[in-house]
């Protein structure tokens, strides 16, 4: 995503309604909801226990992520947690988030979705929305010793001559 100062969103909400407008990424999460932008310039406060999840998306006219596919077709290649989000409504879409737990939200998760293609880049799902998030894999390189450290830990068996 570019380093602009505000985000453009896709808001989906649990009555499926969309809403489209623009945050500010460091401090659009408020104690009483998510604060939006609207393109007329109006400034509203959504509450989280009405938003299923906020697409962070190219395209502020196009869809969100719960129109694209929701799941990965093979295992994901992105370092991280490979999750799986099931929604209060009983719908799902899987995702990958940081393997740091520094950087998980206290209102929310925040996720990189299947269709990397897609008009959503990120996904954003507050806890309210989830009755279950689940550890489906960690994906990312393991750290690799030198070799030089591999060898002295080598258990010899003959005498070398």
């Amino acid at each position: 995503m570019s380093s602009s100062t505000v985000k453009r969103v896709v808001i989906e909400r649990f009555d499926r309604e969309l809403l489209r407008g623009f945050v500010k990424p460091q401090h659009y999460l408020l104690a009483e909801g998510l604060e939006l932008m609207s393109p007329d310039g109006s400034v509203a406060i959504v509450p989280l226990d009405q938003i299923k999840a906020v697409s962070f998306v190219r395209d502020p006219d196009g869809d969100g992520v719960l129109s694209e596919r929701r799941s990965f077709l093979a295992r994901p290649k992105v370092a991280g947690l490979w999750v799986e989000a099931r929604f209060r409504d009983g719908d799902a879409m899987e995702g990958v988030m940081p393997n740091n737990l520094l950087q998980v939200e206290h209102s929310g998760y925040s996720l990189s979705p299947p269709e990397t293609g897609g008009n959503a880049q990120r996904v954003f799902v507050p806890r309210k929305a989830l009755a279950d998030l689940q550890v489906l894999g960690v994906v990312g390189t393991r750290k690799k010793r030198p070799a030089a450290a591999v060898a002295e830990q080598q258990i010899r068996l003959f005498a070398e001559d």
